[in-house]
């Protein structure tokens, strides 16, 4: 198996002469959820200036916390979006690694996810892994987080497979083959990921900015851990 300091590597030669296109395609997600996050702002400041001066306060606040109630709906499709956007930037620094390819095209790896043939399949691993996480957090946080990790590698198998087959493999057979992959190798990947804390630190002391370098970085290098999983089966 390759150390931390070899699948890094392996990531930065993927990017070499990529930087400017993996800034620009990580910028895409980035953008549109400004975008909507501005959108649910202003609808909050639209609504609190119509209803909330007209005088009727029971009604007021029953609507608040009507429209509060709503937000573990928001929180469920910022997630499904988010998987539909990493996915298919995941996959694109996959083929990097590979060399099926030697340029990123932003404007269309963006959407990858959301394609006819991916999009069905990668909303359900985000909402199941999503429910089986949380279940297992339920028996405490540890177990949720090692379940986390065992189904890490669930976008890069569904991927793989369809790409081999040309046929959409069965989502819990994804999870599975995700968990059974990374037996052994969950502590691994923990570590892998201690490593880029202090790039955390540095998007944190630039105020997020730095992140559109730091996310193509570590987005590359746990490709390059998932390719290597695969080369040791």
């Amino acid at each position: 198996m390759k150390t931390t300091a070899e699948l890094k590597a392996e990531a930065k030669a993927a990017l070499k002469g990529q930087w400017g296109q993996a800034v620009i395609l990580n910028l895409i997600p980035t953008l549109l959820t400004v975008a909507v996050m501005f959108f649910v702002v202003l609808s909050g400041v639209i609504w609190f200036f119509i209803y909330g001066s007209s005088g009727d306060m029971i009604t007021s606040v029953a609507d608040y916390h009507q429209n509060n109630a709503s937000g573990g709906g928001t929180s469920l499709v910022t997630m499904i979006i988010s998987a539909l956007f990493m996915s298919g930037i995941s996959w694109t620094y996959l083929d990097l690694l590979r060399g099926e390819r030697t340029q990123i095209e932003p404007l269309k790896d963006a959407f990858r996810g959301f394609q006819g043939v991916f999009i069905g399949g990668v909303i359900l691993l985000a909402l199941l892994t999503n429910i089986f996480t949380t279940l297992w957090s339920f028996l405490f946080v540890i177990p949720g987080i090692v379940k986390a990790y065992a189904y890490s590698q669930s976008y890069f198998i569904y991927y793989d497979q369809i790409q081999q087959t040309g046929e959409k493999p069965k989502v819990l057979d994804t999870i599975t083959a995700s968990r059974r992959l990374m037996d052994g190798h969950k502590g691994r990947l923990f570590w892998l990921d201690l490593t880029f804390i202090g790039w955390y630190f540095l998007v944190a002391l630039t105020l997020g900015i730095a992140y559109l370098w730091v996310a193509p970085y570590i987005s590359a290098t746990k490709a390059a851990f998932y390719e290597d999983l695969q080369a040791h089966i």
